[in-house]
């Protein structure tokens, strides 16, 4: 499912295309998604300028007039911009008219979101789908030995392993199933370890791993395993670059090791025995 550098690569293609422009039309196509998409849409949106498109975790927040729209991807959603005149294609929908262009979210199996929160209801932070989101990783907070901070304190008394802590996102935000595998490899860290017996340099690499490995992420345009492609229609080219995700039996790129693959929570891990010891 889209990532947060999947939905980070989605929000750098959209923006320049949005951002000051004036919504001409809301066209809901189905709006049985993960929440039912407000009825009343089109009324609330049309007329509106984009001030500007941000993302918290994996949620994408489109600052309008009087409040934000709350655009999630789900497991299989993509939103492009395309000329207003394309055909619709099964499974677009919602579209978002901005005159001669379209944004459209395409979501097959229909776990996506198109949520509004007004102004007046408060800041777009104390949103409830917001409010318990861990740390942005690019985010001051985070940086240096910053992120350490926060992935020790966070990880403290935790029985949990440490790849089920950082899917949580309740640390650190972003932290998908194939990062998780990256980083922890990145960081010398064996996925099964105790989140709680992590040592204070282990999350000084912890969190410079994710930064990497996210960095890395959203500059070769996401993961696509799939079903993601850019707002462009392009997938992703991390997995060309992986290390140990997918790469089961296969040697370690770094000491020849054949990577294990083990199951953690219904979710595949990769890692290497010899780099990653516990």
């Amino acid at each position: 499912m889209p990532e947060l550098p999947e939905v980070e690569v989605t929000r750098l293609g959209i923006a320049p295309h949005l951002e000051g422009r004036r919504v001409s039309a809301v066209k809901i196509i189905d709006g049985r998604l993960r929440w039912p998409v407000p009825s009343n849409l089109n009324a609330l949106l049309s007329g509106q300028k984009v001030l500007g498109i941000e993302r918290r975790g994996k949620y994408l927040l489109m600052e309008l007039d009087t409040g934000y729209l709350l655009l999630h991807l789900g497991m299989t959603g993509t939103l492009r911009v395309l000329p207003s005149s394309d055909p619709l294609k099964p499974h677009d929908r919602v579209t978002f008219e901005f005159g001669k262009q379209s944004l459209r979210l395409h979501d097959p199996r229909k776990f996506g979101a198109v949520l509004w929160h007004s102004k007046s209801k408060g800041p777009i932070g104390g949103n409830a789908l917001l409010q318990k989101l861990g740390v942005e990783p690019f985010s001051s907070e985070f940086e240096g030995e910053l992120g350490a901070d926060v992935l020790y304190r966070c990880s403290r008394k935790r029985s949990v392993a440490v790849k089920q802590f950082l899917l949580a996102g309740q640390a650190v935000v972003g932290v998908g199933n194939i990062y998780c595998s990256e980083s922890l490899f990145e960081a010398g860290i064996h996925p099964a370890k105790a989140a709680g017996k992590l040592t204070r340099p282990q999350c000084s690499r912890l969190a410079a791993a994710v930064r990497l490995i996210l960095k890395k992420a959203i500059a070769a345009g996401g993961s696509t395993l799939k079903d993601f492609v850019n707002s462009e229609g392009d997938p992703g080219h991390f997995m060309v670059q992986t290390k140990v995700y997918d790469r089961k039996d296969q040697p370690c790129k770094v000491c020849k090791t054949p990577i294990k693959q083990i199951v953690q929570g219904q979710r595949s891990t990769y890692f290497c025995p010899q780099c990653q010891k516990r």
